[in-house]
């Protein structure tokens, strides 16, 4: 167990365990756009029509290395759109830090841009941070939010992360991160500015307040697991907290639920699953 816990603690960051690569989602679909001073990736799977369900990875990651195994299965059901955030992956960086907030804005902009009046949001890690603030500050663009292995609130992270935080470095960026960055934008230099561009938001983690989220309107899944990087009880005080949320506690690591690049080392039917139930989430009445 704590051997599954520290891989977790260093992967809501950039840290864990290798293996193998994720399968790629079919009929898939590559963009960019111009949003808020950058060239945003994003593709698209699956439905032409119907309400989007936009996926967003998690921190030091792509599109692939989160969400390449249970992409086909959520593009069995839904009309996908899956974003590289700032400086991730395809996406070009711009002048100053990476902020959840400045992100959160980065998503509404391109959902307007495409003529996208709102969707469902499916954020893991940092991008469940990332898709709490596109909730909080452009309400009206998200009809439903999957917060899938992420805090609110430091205390709501085992202190082994933030005592990783500290000593973050691209020496200590496990390989399969790198390699899958390299693969689709190869420069080292770049490389390395998202690692560190990353370690600072982290390391600068802001709470959000308790209010803020007894004020959150939207219907929300809080999906984790028991071995996580928040901690159980913090995803039930979510679950108290958010007036209009549901929780699912499974029996899995940071993301092994998902199949995740860095967490999944094994063939699993996770990703199957956990797609059943975003599916149920979404499709129910709350």
């Amino acid at each position: 167990m704590m051997r599954n816990l520290l891989c977790a603690v260093m992967l809501l960051f950039l840290v864990g365990c290798v293996t193998s690569k994720p399968q790629k989602a079919p009929n898939v679909s590559g963009n960019f756009a111009d949003v808020n001073g950058l060239l945003m990736y994003y593709e698209l799977y699956g439905k032409a029509e119907g309400v989007p369900l936009v996926l967003l990875h998690g921190g030091g990651s792509t599109i692939d290395t989160t969400f390449g195994r249970i992409l086909p299965f959520l593009a069995q059901n839904h009309r996908v759109i899956a974003i590289e955030e700032q400086g991730h992956g395809r996406t070009s960086d711009r002048k100053g830090p990476f902020s959840f907030e400045a992100s959160a804005d980065d998503v509404a902009a391109l959902l307007k841009k495409l003529n996208i009046e709102q969707a469902d949001i499916f954020g893991f890690s940092n991008g469940a941070s990332v898709g709490m603030q596109v909730a909080l500050r452009h309400p009206q663009l998200v009809r439903k939010l999957i917060f899938a292995s992420s805090i609110t609130k430091r205390a709501g992270a085992y202190p082994q992360l933030w005592d990783f935080m500290k000593r973050a470095d691209i020496s200590n960026m496990p390989p399969p991160l790198k390699e899958a960055f390299l693969k689709v934008n190869p420069d080292p230099a770049k490389l390395k500015v998202m690692h560190d561009k990353d370690a600072d938001r982290m390391r600068n983690f802001k709470d959000i307040s308790d209010q803020a989220l007894r004020t959150l309107k939207v219907p929300t899944l809080i999906l984790t697991g028991d071995r996580d990087v928040a901690k159980p009880e913090h995803a039930l005080e979510l679950n108290k907290l958010i007036p209009r949320s549901r929780l699912s506690i499974l029996p899995a690591g940071h993301g092994e639920y998902l199949g995740e690049l860095v967490m999944a080392t094994k063939p699993s039917k996770y990703p199957e699953l956990t797609a059943g139930i975003v599916d149920e989430f979404l499709k129910s009445s709350e």
